[in-house]
């Protein structure tokens, strides 16, 4: 698995179409290869992937980091893919601060892998 790493392939991959969402993410998805002029190409026989997270939603980073590795460590999920494709999953509402005071509580990161495990496979079923 690759990281989408510049501004171009991640805004490339946000123009196609949502494949899932849960309550507070949201996974895209675009055909490989994302190339543009001047900028490094990615392996188009590879997965990759690309986390959105921002300060909007999430206000400390601490939770931003918690959020992006959680994302990036069940990304294997993903990679029963049958052809190569390129994905973002964007962060698209917050965690109430009410219900989870700390910034990387226990019950936040169990959340979070719930929410994402159900989002990987809803988008294992729609492709």
């Amino acid at each position: 698995m690759q990281k989408l790493q510049t501004r171009a392939q991640f805004e490339a991959v946000l123009k196609g179409p949502v494949l899932a969402r849960t309550d507070n993410f949201a996974i895209h998805a675009q055909p490989m290869p994302l190339t543009t002029t001047g900028e490094q190409s990615l392996d188009p026989h590879q997965l990759a992937l690309g986390a959105m997270v921002p300060k909007r939603w999430a206000k400390r980073a601490v939770t931003r980091n918690l959020l992006k590795r959680q994302i990036y460590a069940l990304s294997s999920h993903l990679l029963e893919a049958s052809r190569p494709r390129a994905f973002v999953v964007r962060l698209r509402q917050n965690f109430p601060a009410q219900k989870y005071p700390a910034a990387a509580s226990q019950a936040l990161k169990q959340i979070v892998q719930t929410q994402l495990l159900s989002l990987y496979a809803k988008a294992r079923e729609t492709r």
